[in-house]
């Protein structure tokens, strides 16, 4: 007799009497499914906040920053940041002046509406074309802030979760009033975000560097020549990144530090999953201990019985996935989170999919190793005594 045949036959008989063996077989597709919905909900944090960051990126805009520096830590002197206004390849705008603004970076603190709890984020001082470098940028109240003047605009998410963000509220930021004159959306963001006018910020806290240079460009295809001609340039000594691989850069060690919890957690739900599943396993084989001996004592080999009882594994294994998938999903794709202060919505993709059915039949597999081995060692002797 085949291998093949062996095999079919050993998983036919074992699968057909699965309904006799109801708890086992229940154990072991909610022990996956529990481990599989933890582990693709929580990837789901990384997922969500990734695809909101990226969602607004355009291939046409170029972050500049001082060489081996981001965001806050990047210095780039007044003299430097206008030399750069003059590199080849960027947009004018509707007054004839280069799309290029300047932008410097102070903490500021707020306050929850609902808890009370501190949050910091960055006041981000801007240039007053903003709005040509970002059309994404609407308001939906109140009016843009004017040069020279302590005034913020807020984006709504400001508003909805923290306190004193209302048009005409005031914001005291180093001694001084600073009024709320204006409410915006900004794309698909959820965060909250704070301009000003970046002359008066830089004043006020007493700086002379901004902290990033950012252009818009003609069209993607210039990014080349503008970088070659920053290059060429030693006296700038800035790099030039395209937008989404800046905004990747910055989210790269939230990413990192929530797909690490996610697998962490994940794991160790998988470790208590893979040893419920070794224990319904071995008492499954167990209760055929009779019927195995008869296998081997009319010729069936320990290849196709260890082959069979481990597809029987990942059979039961299956199921718990597509249901901790569809969980995950049901529960919480979309829903809102905000982690470390930064806010996003959860997304349970087709990819996170695959990855906990990979996860539920890698926990299938190892959970019916051992199982597998003790079937095949059962003594032709069991089947004969029971006759």
């Amino acid at each position: 007799m085949n291998f093949i045949r062996q095999f079919f036959g050993i998983l036919w008989v074992s699968l057909s009497g699965a309904a006799q063996r109801t708890g086992a077989v229940l154990t072991i597709i909610i022990g996956v499914a529990c481990a599989v919905g933890v582990l693709v909900s929580m990837l789901a944090m990384g997922i969500g906040m990734q695809r909101q960051a990226m969602e607004d990126v355009r291939a046409d805009r170029v972050i500049l920053s001082s060489t081996g520096a981001r965001d806050i830590q990047s210095s780039i002197p007044r003299d430097v940041a206008v030399t750069a206004r003059d590199l080849p390849g960027i947009k004018k705008g509707i007054d004839g002046a280069p799309i290029v603004i300047f932008t410097s970076l102070i903490p500021i603190e707020a306050h929850r509406r609902v808890t009370g709890i501190r949050v910091f984020f960055p006041l981000m001082g801007t240039t007053a074309n903003l709005i040509q470098y970002r059309p994404e940028l609407r308001l939906t109240g109140g009016r843009m802030f004017q040069p020279g003047l302590h005034e913020l605009i807020a984006s709504n998410p400001c508003r909805r979760q923290f306190t004193n963000f209302e048009i005409g509220d005031r914001r005291s930021i180093r001694g001084i009033d600073w009024s709320i004159v204006g409410h915006f959306d900004e794309g698909h963001t959820l965060q909250c975000v704070v301009y000003t006018d970046v002359d008066v910020l830089m004043s006020t806290f007493n700086r002379n560097t901004y902290n990033q240079v950012s252009v818009m460009l003609q069209s993607p295809a210039d990014f080349t020549a503008f970088r070659d001609a920053l290059q060429a340039n030693p006296a700038l000594r800035l790099e030039a990144q395209h937008e989404s691989e800046a905004v990747q850069e910055d989210f790269r060690e939230l990413k990192g530090i929530l797909d690490f919890a996610s697998y962490f957690v994940g794991t160790i739900m998988a470790i208590g999953a893979t040893l419920g599943a070794v224990n319904s396993l071995y008492a499954i084989v167990d209760s055929r201990r009779r019927e195995l001996g008869t296998l081997r004592a009319i010729g069936f080999g320990s290849g196709a019985i260890i082959a069979s009882v481990l597809c029987e594994s990942l059979l039961f294994a299956l199921p718990g996935a597509l249901l901790g998938v569809a969980l995950a999903w049901a529960f919480f794709n979309g829903l809102s989170a905000s982690p470390f202060g930064y806010n996003f919505q959860l997304a349970v993709t087709a990819s996170l999919g695959l990855i906990g059915i990979a996860w539920a039949l890698g926990m299938g597999l190892a959970g019916g190793l051992l199982p597998a081995l003790r079937a095949a060692r059962v003594p032709v002797a069991t089947a004969l005594r029971a006759a």
